[in-house]
């Protein structure tokens, strides 16, 4: 019988992050000339809607309660980041690319009814509808540290169930070697698709992408909900991945398709500035950002705007049981 996995970092209720702060892409999207028109379309984006008017009236996202078990393997203990923070300081560039914009701007985004598709190099394509999405798996709560490649980090409380079961049950070819992920594509409901500005000049839908052995990590997560609700749509609502030792725009957001394939995909931040973002990002404290460094983090608490709570990052975000996996590659080239 293989051995129990027990995670390396093990992190408790009272760890998780919390704070505002302004370590960011945006000189590279700045340059590129969207920052400034962004930022006007997000302040007025409540004004999305006048300005795209839809005569169909939408029901205000409300979150649901979630039946989960609480493994303590992986109630950690480190300070987590507090709700309203991990919920109101976002990267979702799909509702605006300030950091406020995705909690604005996605209020009345439709979740329900929805569809996963995993398909690809599988003996057994399968589509999830919403309801699926919470219950045909066994749901748990992970405590998670979230590094973002902006040099900030929160400690998560995420609902939800490991990726490898849900690629197993899709049955998947020998040929198999990679994991293609997609965000939904709807501009009507995603005012940063339909903007190039205010979607920071990327070309949606958004996409992702592992290697197998990464996706089929006893680590890897299809989260459906943080502090024991429905995900919010401003953190990806109603299913998105996460993946705890690779920054954090790796973890794809209200995905609806994955396809398993031979070739590495190709990867949205990858193709938008491929000298910056890495098809691996691991977080590695060793390997600095060509713009900033990647040695240490602030760890977004329960302190202020001005609260300095700044840490060491660790190699694979501290979840060092993922190292076998990159045994003899060059961390360097392969960032």
């Amino acid at each position: 019988m293989p051995k129990p996995f027990k995670p390396s970092v093990q992190l408790k209720e009272n760890d998780v992050t919390d704070e505002r702060v302004y370590m960011n892409r945006r000189s590279l999207l700045k340059s590129m000339g969207f920052i400034g028109a962004s930022t006007l379309l997000a302040k007025s984006a409540g004004a999305a809607g006048w300005f795209w008017e839809d005569d169909e009236e939408k029901v205000p996202f409300k979150a649901e309660p979630l039946e989960f078990s609480q493994p303590p393997k992986f109630q950690i203990s480190e300070t987590r980041t507090p709700e309203n923070k991990v919920t109101s300081y976002n990267n979702f560039y799909e509702f605006g690319t300030a950091k406020d914009a995705p909690a604005k701007n996605a209020t009345e985004f439709q979740t329900n009814p929805w569809t996963l598709t995993i398909d690809g190099l599988v003996k057994k394509p399968i589509t999830l509808d919403y309801s699926a999405l919470t219950t045909r798996f066994p749901l748990e709560e992970r405590i998670y540290r979230l590094r973002c490649v902006e040099a900030w980090s929160m400690v998560i409380p995420w609902v939800g169930f490991e990726l490898a079961a849900l690629i197993k049950q899709a049955d998947p070819l020998m040929s198999a070697k990679y994991v293609a992920f997609e965000t939904l594509y709807d501009p009507d409901q995603m005012p940063g698709q339909r903007s190039r500005f205010m979607g920071g000049g990327i070309d949606y839908p958004y996409i992702e992408g592992l290697r197998l052995d990464e996706a089929m990590h006893p680590l890897t997560m299809m989260a459906v909900g943080l502090y024991g609700k429905t995900l919010p749509p401003q953190n990806g609502a109603p299913i998105r991945l996460v993946v705890p030792w690779k920054y954090g725009f790796k973890s794809i957001k209200s995905i609806v398709r994955i396809r398993l394939t031979d070739k590495e995909p190709p990867t949205t931040w990858n193709r938008l500035a491929a000298n910056e973002y890495g098809f691996y990002a691991n977080v590695n404290p060793n390997v600095a950002h060509p713009r900033w460094s990647q040695a240490s983090e602030r760890r977004i608490t329960t302190g202020g705007l001005l609260t300095r709570n700044r840490i060491d990052t660790q190699l694979f975000n501290g979840y060092t049981e993922v190292a076998p996996m990159y045994k003899d590659m060059n961390l360097s080239r392969y960032y």
